[in-house]
This record gives structure tokens, sequence and C-alpha cells, in this order.
């Protein structure tokens, strides 16, 4: 194993490759499951990474063995020098994407396409406006059913993402995988998880035994089609015969995949977490802006990293509120 192979391998063997980096805390959206009710505290814009500090930071990860940049926030879109940031990042040897809740896609879709950014996560939680107007507290429903048919149009490839909450949107589960019937996309049912400030319980939860029930309830068991899991995979996913998309289950709570986790998360402040439900952070900006080496700040904090769910291993942990209320909000660890 060489030196750069080292600093991004943890101690149960895991090799990180893949780098999601939030852009900014703030979101044009205001999402009862990513942000409390009363809004988070930003942090000043002067404590941000700027764009030659993304891009500086990124190829200390890339030096080491990083060839995946996925860009989230926040709304990644709202950053105005987001084109600068892509253009920069373009010129790293890595496959670069991004997640965004589509309200902006229309005014950057030139820069995705000059940039090669063609893979794109879109955050939809239900096919009725009422609904998410109910959600986001916004009435942009129409404008991101505009923006994903937009990028499809353009062939990009999309992934819609849909946080799943009992009482809520479950009953569009279906509707959900009517959808990949028409469109070429691919629907990933999230699991509803615990951040600071987004009053999780299990109740609200959504677990893939409950999800491919409510398939099977219209499909026939020759028609849902279980797809190979990706290396390194999120999602188990499968496909209606004959449909032009898939669907798939991300099942972080009643299902991990931590085995294969190869994800390692940079705030927009400049921290390193090691995992999304990880309380601890390492912070590279201040160390990057005195002049110091950022690599060992990063292997130490992939060495500490936990062998599941930052050790966080039973349900009765997860349901410990104490466990997470000193965590981020979604919105500020990005999505």
């Amino acid at each position: 194993m060489t030196a750069s192979n080292t600093v991004l391998t943890d101690g149960f063997g895991r090799k990180h490759n893949y780098l999601r980096i939030s852009l900014l805390e703030k979101c044009n959206l205001r999402c009862t499951y990513c942000m409390p009710a009363e809004g988070i505290a930003l942090s000043p814009k002067s404590s941000l990474m700027t764009a030659d500090e993304i891009f500086a930071i990124a190829q200390t990860f890339v030096k080491n063995g990083v060839d995946k940049i996925r860009l989230t926030g926040g709304e990644p879109l709202l950053r105005k020098d987001f084109p600068e940031i892509v253009s920069k990042l373009s010129h790293l040897d890595i496959s670069l994407s991004l997640t965004t809740n589509g309200i902006l896609i229309d005014r950057h879709i030139e820069v995705l396409k000059q940039f090669n950014v063609k893979k794109i996560n879109l955050s939809l939680d239900t096919l009725v406006s009422s609904k998410f107007a109910s959600i986001t507290l916004r009435n942009q429903f129409e404008k991101v059913i505009d923006n994903l048919h937009l990028l499809l149009n353009n062939e990009f490839k999309v992934k819609v993402n849909v946080v799943l909450i009992k009482g809520f949107n479950d009953n569009e589960i279906v509707d959900f995988v009517k959808l990949t019937q028409f469109l070429p996309i691919s629907v990933r049912f999230i699991e509803f998880m615990p951040f600071a400030g987004n009053e999780w319980d299990r109740s609200k939860m959504v677990s893939q035994k409950e999800i491919l029930s409510l398939v099977e309830t219209q499909f026939s068991s020759d028609e849902i089609l279980k797809l190979e899991d990706e290396k390194n995979f999120t999602s188990r996913n499968y496909k209606i015969k004959g449909f032009q998309g898939d669907f798939g289950i991300i099942s972080s709570i009643t299902n991990p995949f931590c085995d294969s986790c190869n994800r390692i998360r940079l705030t927009a402040d400049g921290k390193i977490k090691n995992c999304l439900f990880s309380n601890s952070e390492t912070d590279l900006l201040t160390a990057f802006r005195n002049g110091e080496s950022i690599t060992d700040l990063i292997s130490e904090s992939i060495q500490n990293k936990k062998k599941v769910r930052a050790g966080m291993v039973t349900m009765d942990e997860m349901d410990d509120p104490k466990k997470h209320f000193d965590n981020r909000s979604m919105i500020a660890i990005g999505g």
C-alpha cells in the first residue's frame, strides 16, 4: 500500500475515494427534516471556504486517492461564485457531481454542461404541489418539475432523492416508482435520519421492507427486478420490468451499508466529518490558512472513523436524542 492510499484508509481497511463538499449553509427552501423550524445560526462569510480554498483542499484529497467529488449545501447553486468553483475543480482528475433542490438549475445548466457536471441528484419529496409547499415552506414545485425535465432533455443523469416520512409521503411510494416508467431517472427512497432540530423518532421512518411491500401491491414479483449493487453502494436498487428508470432504497438506519463506506464530508466552513452521524469534526480550514499541512489531520480523522454509524451500533443508541443533539443539522453538514 502506498503512502497516499494510507492517508484515506481507515482502521477497518475501508478506502475513502469519495469527497462530498458543502459549499454553503444557506438554502432557498426550508425542508423540515433538514433545517430546524427556528433556523440555524449561519457561519460568518469569513469562516467559509473561498473558491481557491475549496480547490486547494480538494486537491490534497485528490492527491491522496479521492477520484469522486460531489458538491452539496445548503443549496450549492446559491453560491455566487459557483461557476468559478466548478471551473477550478474541473481541472482535477475526478468525477464531479451535484446535489440540488433544482430551483436554480435553469440559471446554471450551461455551466454544468461546460464543465461536464452531468450527474445530478435532485431532492424532491412529493409529487403533490400542496405537500411540497407544506414541507419546504415555499411554492416552487412547478419550477423543480420544469427543471427536472430540463435536465433530462439535456441528457443529464438524474437521481431523484425522496426522504420518506411516515404519514407525509409514504403514500406516494408507488407514484414515484410509476414515474420511472416514462422518465429515465433513478428514484432513491431515503430513510428519515436523526439530526439536530429535526424532531426525528423511529415511528416516522419507512423501512426497506415496508417500501418493497407497498411496491409489491402494484407489481408482481416477476416484474420487480433486483439490480446488482454498485461497489461502495448506499442504495439497494430495483427496476420494474420494461420501465425506463429504476428505484433504490437508502436505509442508513435499519439496514446500514457501513462495511463498504468510502465517503468523507467537508463542511462549508472547512471541517471534515468522517461519518454523517458523527458529532466530531476536524478543522482543516484553520490549519490551511495558517500554512500548515492538512494531510496528517485528514489521516487522523479517517483513522478515528467508527465501524458503524459513528459508533451507534444498536437501534436503542439511534433512539437516544443525546447522541444527535450536538451534531449539526443536515443543512449545516451538507446533503
